[in-house]
């Protein structure tokens, strides 16, 4: 039996926190800060991945384009790296809280008993 020791996960959050490692260093201003930050970004997207968080990264991504392309939208092209970062952090905490309400959610489901009941109460009169 072959098991797999880097999952979809582990890549999706590799390629995600390396782009925006390569954006942070990128503004940052040195091709040096560009490898760091990336290779930074690649371990924490790497470990994130290990803890599962695919929906975690699918509501970055998701924030980054919205935030992106709605800067270019209103203030042109120059503001689309920014809009793109500030989308990317409002839908990381956003897809962790969602996550959150979530989770809770499904555990108040299975705590409560269902509202439909077999016995019925009958009045005596």
């Amino acid at each position: 039996m072959k098991t797999h020791f880097v999952t979809v996960d582990m890549l999706i959050g590799s390629v995600v926190f390396g782009v925006v490692g390569a954006a942070i260093g990128y503004y940052l201003g040195s091709g040096v800060a560009i490898g760091v930050a990336s290779a930074i970004g690649v371990v924490f997207g790497f470990l994130i991945g290990i803890l599962g968080g695919r929906r975690f990264f699918i509501s970055i991504v998701c924030g980054a384009l919205a935030g992106g392309i709605l800067a270019g939208y209103v203030s042109g092209p120059g503001a689309v790296p920014l809009g793109a970062a500030s989308g990317g952090a409002m839908g990381g905490f956003l897809g962790v809280q969602m996550g959150m309400l979530l989770e809770l959610w499904k555990e108040s489901k299975k705590s409560h008993p269902s509202k439909t009941s077999t016995s019925r109460i009958e009045h005596i009169p």
